[in-house]
Protein backbone atom coordinates (compact mmCIF):
# COMPACT_ATOMS: atom_id res chain seq x y z
CA UNK A 1 0.00 0.00 0.00
CA UNK A 2 2.56 2.25 -1.29
CA UNK A 3 0.53 4.38 -3.46
CA UNK A 4 -0.19 8.00 -2.48
CA UNK A 5 -2.20 9.90 -5.28
CA UNK A 6 -1.12 13.40 -4.36
CA UNK A 7 1.75 12.42 -6.63
CA UNK A 8 -1.05 12.32 -9.64
CA UNK A 9 -3.58 15.29 -9.06
CA UNK A 10 -4.90 16.87 -11.53
CA UNK A 11 -2.96 15.18 -13.98
CA UNK A 12 -4.50 14.33 -17.94
CA UNK A 13 -6.64 11.02 -16.63
CA UNK A 14 -7.88 12.85 -13.59
CA UNK A 15 -9.38 15.97 -16.25
CA UNK A 16 -11.39 12.88 -18.24
CA UNK A 17 -12.43 10.91 -15.15
CA UNK A 18 -13.82 13.47 -12.92
CA UNK A 19 -15.56 15.69 -15.55
CA UNK A 20 -17.08 12.42 -16.08
CA UNK A 21 -17.72 11.59 -12.60
CA UNK A 22 -19.47 15.73 -12.42
CA UNK A 23 -21.91 14.48 -15.06
CA UNK A 24 -23.10 11.40 -13.24
CA UNK A 25 -23.69 13.55 -10.33
CA UNK A 26 -25.55 16.05 -12.41
CA UNK A 27 -27.87 13.38 -13.54
CA UNK A 28 -28.92 12.10 -9.89
CA UNK A 29 -29.36 16.10 -9.21
CA UNK A 30 -32.09 16.15 -11.53
CA UNK A 31 -34.60 13.96 -9.20
CA UNK A 32 -35.50 15.34 -5.82
CA UNK A 33 -35.14 11.90 -4.11
CA UNK A 34 -31.76 11.84 -2.36
CA UNK A 35 -29.38 9.55 -3.36
CA UNK A 36 -25.69 8.19 -1.71
CA UNK A 37 -22.48 7.87 -3.22
CA UNK A 38 -20.06 5.10 -2.44
CA UNK A 39 -16.12 6.57 -3.05
CA UNK A 40 -14.20 3.54 -2.43
CA UNK A 41 -10.39 4.97 -2.83
CA UNK A 42 -11.34 8.34 -1.80
CA UNK A 43 -7.67 9.99 -1.43
CA UNK A 44 -7.62 12.78 0.83
CA UNK A 45 -10.23 14.78 -0.82
CA UNK A 46 -8.58 18.25 -1.76
CA UNK A 47 -4.41 18.43 -2.73
CA UNK A 48 -2.07 21.13 -2.59
CA UNK A 49 -0.82 21.85 -6.05
CA UNK A 50 2.64 23.28 -4.43
CA UNK A 51 3.10 20.54 -2.20
CA UNK A 52 6.22 18.22 -2.43
CA UNK A 53 4.72 15.37 -3.95
CA UNK A 54 2.65 17.11 -6.66
CA UNK A 55 6.30 19.24 -7.29
CA UNK A 56 8.15 16.12 -7.64
CA UNK A 57 5.80 14.61 -10.60
CA UNK A 58 4.52 18.04 -11.74
CA UNK A 59 1.45 16.17 -13.45
CA UNK A 60 -1.05 18.57 -13.01
CA UNK A 61 1.25 20.92 -15.66
CA UNK A 62 -0.29 18.19 -18.26
CA UNK A 63 -3.87 18.02 -16.96
CA UNK A 64 -5.53 20.51 -15.48
CA UNK A 65 -3.32 23.37 -15.67
CA UNK A 66 -3.70 23.07 -19.82
CA UNK A 67 -7.72 23.51 -19.14
CA UNK A 68 -8.95 25.11 -16.38
CA UNK A 69 -8.80 28.60 -18.33
CA UNK A 70 -10.14 26.26 -21.62
CA UNK A 71 -13.83 27.01 -23.18
CA UNK A 72 -14.82 23.60 -22.47
CA UNK A 73 -18.54 23.21 -22.38
CA UNK A 74 -18.40 19.66 -22.26
CA UNK A 75 -16.50 19.90 -18.84
CA UNK A 76 -18.59 22.77 -17.69
CA UNK A 77 -19.78 21.94 -14.50
CA UNK A 78 -16.15 19.83 -13.13
CA UNK A 79 -14.53 23.30 -14.37
CA UNK A 80 -16.97 25.54 -12.07
CA UNK A 81 -15.94 23.33 -9.30
CA UNK A 82 -12.28 23.73 -9.68
CA UNK A 83 -12.19 27.40 -10.45
CA UNK A 84 -13.92 28.22 -7.75
CA UNK A 85 -11.85 26.57 -5.06
CA UNK A 86 -9.13 28.59 -6.86
CA UNK A 87 -10.08 32.75 -7.15
CA UNK A 88 -6.86 33.32 -7.45
CA UNK A 89 -4.68 31.08 -9.69
CA UNK A 90 -4.64 27.26 -9.96
CA UNK A 91 -3.04 26.68 -6.27
CA UNK A 92 -5.41 23.27 -5.16
CA UNK A 93 -7.08 20.27 -6.67
CA UNK A 94 -10.46 18.92 -5.61
CA UNK A 95 -10.09 14.84 -5.72
CA UNK A 96 -13.30 12.86 -6.11
CA UNK A 97 -14.98 13.04 -3.03
CA UNK A 98 -14.91 16.66 -3.04
CA UNK A 99 -16.19 16.99 -6.10
CA UNK A 100 -19.09 14.57 -4.61
CA UNK A 101 -19.75 17.24 -1.95
CA UNK A 102 -19.87 20.28 -3.87
CA UNK A 103 -22.98 18.73 -5.23
CA UNK A 104 -24.42 17.04 -2.48
CA UNK A 105 -27.79 18.30 -1.19
CA UNK A 106 -29.09 18.31 2.19
CA UNK A 107 -30.25 14.95 2.23
CA UNK A 108 -27.95 13.62 0.22
CA UNK A 109 -24.65 11.64 1.04
CA UNK A 110 -21.44 10.46 0.31
CA UNK A 111 -19.68 7.46 2.21
CA UNK A 112 -15.82 7.79 1.57
CA UNK A 113 -13.53 5.00 1.89
CA UNK A 114 -9.26 5.34 1.99
CA UNK A 115 -7.41 2.45 3.07
CA UNK A 116 -3.90 4.24 3.63
CA UNK A 117 -3.76 5.43 7.60
CA UNK A 118 -1.79 9.34 7.09
CA UNK A 119 -4.60 9.71 3.89
CA UNK A 120 -7.90 8.70 5.66
CA UNK A 121 -6.57 11.20 8.80
CA UNK A 122 -6.46 14.23 6.13
CA UNK A 123 -9.52 13.04 4.89
CA UNK A 124 -11.43 12.70 8.08
CA UNK A 125 -10.10 16.45 8.92
CA UNK A 126 -11.02 17.64 5.27
CA UNK A 127 -14.70 16.74 6.08
CA UNK A 128 -14.84 16.84 9.55
CA UNK A 129 -18.21 18.76 10.41
CA UNK A 130 -19.78 17.94 7.94
CA UNK A 131 -23.05 15.29 8.43
CA UNK A 132 -23.25 14.43 4.72
CA UNK A 133 -19.75 12.64 4.71
CA UNK A 134 -19.22 9.44 6.22
CA UNK A 135 -15.42 8.23 5.67
CA UNK A 136 -14.02 5.04 6.34
CA UNK A 137 -10.91 3.52 6.97
CA UNK A 138 -11.52 0.52 5.66
CA UNK A 139 -10.44 -1.56 1.67
CA UNK A 140 -12.62 -0.17 -0.84
CA UNK A 141 -13.36 -3.23 -2.61
CA UNK A 142 -14.79 -4.92 1.09
CA UNK A 143 -16.70 -1.50 1.04
CA UNK A 144 -18.77 -2.22 -1.67
CA UNK A 145 -20.45 -5.13 -0.45
CA UNK A 146 -20.71 -3.54 2.25
CA UNK A 147 -22.54 -0.73 1.66
CA UNK A 148 -24.80 -1.42 -1.37
CA UNK A 149 -27.36 -0.63 -1.61
CA UNK A 150 -27.67 1.91 0.20
CA UNK A 151 -30.85 3.09 2.01
CA UNK A 152 -31.65 6.08 -0.30
CA UNK A 153 -31.91 3.21 -3.01
CA UNK A 154 -30.43 6.09 -5.40
CA UNK A 155 -26.98 6.49 -6.08
CA UNK A 156 -23.62 5.75 -7.55
CA UNK A 157 -20.24 3.73 -6.66
CA UNK A 158 -17.22 5.36 -8.26
CA UNK A 159 -13.94 2.86 -8.08
CA UNK A 160 -10.96 4.18 -8.55
CA UNK A 161 -7.89 1.84 -7.12
CA UNK A 162 -4.30 2.52 -7.30
CA UNK A 163 -3.88 -0.73 -9.43
CA UNK A 164 -0.57 -1.43 -7.48
CA UNK A 165 -1.69 -5.35 -7.26
CA UNK A 166 -1.01 -7.51 -9.67
CA UNK A 167 -4.93 -8.81 -9.91
CA UNK A 168 -6.05 -5.48 -9.32
CA UNK A 169 -8.21 -6.16 -12.50
CA UNK A 170 -9.64 -9.78 -11.34
CA UNK A 171 -10.78 -7.60 -7.73
CA UNK A 172 -12.40 -4.99 -9.40
CA UNK A 173 -14.04 -7.63 -11.89
CA UNK A 174 -15.25 -9.41 -8.71
CA UNK A 175 -16.08 -6.13 -6.98
CA UNK A 176 -18.55 -4.98 -9.74
CA UNK A 177 -20.31 -8.15 -10.17
CA UNK A 178 -20.75 -8.45 -6.34
CA UNK A 179 -21.79 -5.30 -6.24
CA UNK A 180 -24.17 -5.13 -8.87
CA UNK A 181 -26.12 -8.13 -8.26
CA UNK A 182 -26.62 -6.57 -4.82
CA UNK A 183 -27.30 -3.26 -6.34
CA UNK A 184 -28.90 -3.89 -9.91
CA UNK A 185 -30.45 -0.41 -10.21
CA UNK A 186 -27.33 1.88 -8.95
CA UNK A 187 -24.76 3.44 -11.28
CA UNK A 188 -21.06 2.03 -11.09
CA UNK A 189 -18.32 3.72 -12.59
CA UNK A 190 -14.90 2.00 -11.90
CA UNK A 191 -11.57 3.62 -13.73
CA UNK A 192 -8.62 1.59 -15.01
CA UNK A 193 -5.33 2.69 -16.53
CA UNK A 194 -4.66 1.88 -20.33
CA UNK A 195 -0.53 0.98 -20.46
CA UNK A 196 -1.42 -1.64 -22.47
CA UNK A 197 -4.77 -4.34 -23.23
CA UNK A 198 -3.74 -7.34 -20.93
CA UNK A 199 -5.84 -6.07 -17.90
CA UNK A 200 -8.42 -4.90 -19.85
CA UNK A 201 -9.09 -8.07 -21.66
CA UNK A 202 -9.04 -9.73 -18.11
CA UNK A 203 -11.63 -7.29 -16.62
CA UNK A 204 -13.51 -7.74 -19.69
CA UNK A 205 -13.66 -11.47 -19.25
CA UNK A 206 -14.40 -11.84 -15.94
CA UNK A 207 -17.09 -9.00 -16.20
CA UNK A 208 -20.75 -11.19 -15.49
CA UNK A 209 -22.37 -11.04 -19.34
CA UNK A 210 -25.88 -10.72 -17.15
CA UNK A 211 -25.24 -7.50 -15.93
CA UNK A 212 -27.13 -4.44 -16.95
CA UNK A 213 -25.92 -2.24 -19.52
CA UNK A 214 -22.65 -1.45 -19.29
CA UNK A 215 -20.54 1.23 -21.64
CA UNK A 216 -16.68 1.70 -21.51
CA UNK A 217 -15.11 4.80 -22.67
CA UNK A 218 -10.84 5.21 -22.74
CA UNK A 219 -9.32 8.40 -23.32
CA UNK A 220 -5.77 8.36 -24.69
CA UNK A 221 -3.02 11.25 -25.04
CA UNK A 222 -0.87 9.47 -26.56
CA UNK A 223 -1.08 5.70 -28.62
CA UNK A 224 -0.50 2.49 -26.49
CA UNK A 225 3.22 1.37 -25.49
CA UNK A 226 3.45 -1.10 -23.41
CA UNK A 227 5.16 1.03 -21.09
CA UNK A 228 3.83 4.45 -20.39
CA UNK A 229 0.51 5.68 -19.05
CA UNK A 230 -1.31 5.86 -22.57
CA UNK A 231 -4.67 7.25 -20.46
CA UNK A 232 -7.20 5.95 -18.52
CA UNK A 233 -11.07 4.47 -19.23
CA UNK A 234 -13.87 4.52 -16.92
CA UNK A 235 -16.41 1.59 -17.12
CA UNK A 236 -20.01 2.50 -16.21
CA UNK A 237 -22.78 0.43 -15.73
CA UNK A 238 -26.14 1.92 -15.95
CA UNK A 239 -24.96 4.64 -17.80
CA UNK A 240 -27.89 7.43 -17.63
CA UNK A 241 -29.51 8.27 -21.19
CA UNK A 242 -27.18 10.71 -23.27
CA UNK A 243 -24.41 9.62 -21.96
CA UNK A 244 -22.55 8.96 -24.73
CA UNK A 245 -22.80 11.93 -26.48
CA UNK A 246 -21.76 13.47 -23.70
CA UNK A 247 -18.84 11.63 -23.41
CA UNK A 248 -17.74 12.01 -27.29
CA UNK A 249 -18.20 15.74 -26.66
CA UNK A 250 -15.63 15.37 -23.59
CA UNK A 251 -13.18 13.75 -25.58
CA UNK A 252 -13.45 15.70 -28.47
CA UNK A 253 -12.81 18.52 -26.38
CA UNK A 254 -9.60 16.80 -24.08
CA UNK A 255 -7.96 15.72 -27.13
CA UNK A 256 -7.96 19.03 -28.79
CA UNK A 257 -6.64 20.91 -25.59
CA UNK A 258 -4.35 18.16 -24.66
CA UNK A 259 -2.94 15.95 -27.69
CA UNK A 260 -4.34 17.46 -30.82
CA UNK A 261 -1.52 15.26 -32.59
CA UNK A 262 -1.77 11.89 -30.35
CA UNK A 263 -4.74 11.93 -28.87
CA UNK A 264 -7.39 9.39 -29.24
CA UNK A 265 -10.72 7.87 -27.83
CA UNK A 266 -13.11 5.24 -27.86
CA UNK A 267 -16.64 3.99 -26.60
CA UNK A 268 -17.76 0.68 -26.22
CA UNK A 269 -20.80 -1.10 -25.12
CA UNK A 270 -19.74 -4.22 -23.37
CA UNK A 271 -23.04 -5.13 -22.94
CA UNK A 272 -26.41 -3.27 -24.87
CA UNK A 273 -29.83 -2.90 -23.82
CA UNK A 274 -31.77 -5.77 -23.42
Amino acid sequence: MNYRHAYHAGNHTEVFKHPVLVMLLEHLRRKPKPFTVIDTHAGIGLYDLASIEAGKTGEAADGIARIIDADMSAASGYLDIVRGLNPDGLKVYPGSPALVRALLRDDDRLIACELHPDDVKLLRRTFRGDPRVAVHARDGYEAIGAFVPPPTRRGLVFIDPPYEARDEFERLADALNAGIAKWPTGIFAAWYPVKDRAGIDTLRRCYAPDNPPTLTCEFLRTPVDGETLAGGGLLICNPPYGLGAKLDALCQSLRKTLAPKTGAFALDWWIRER
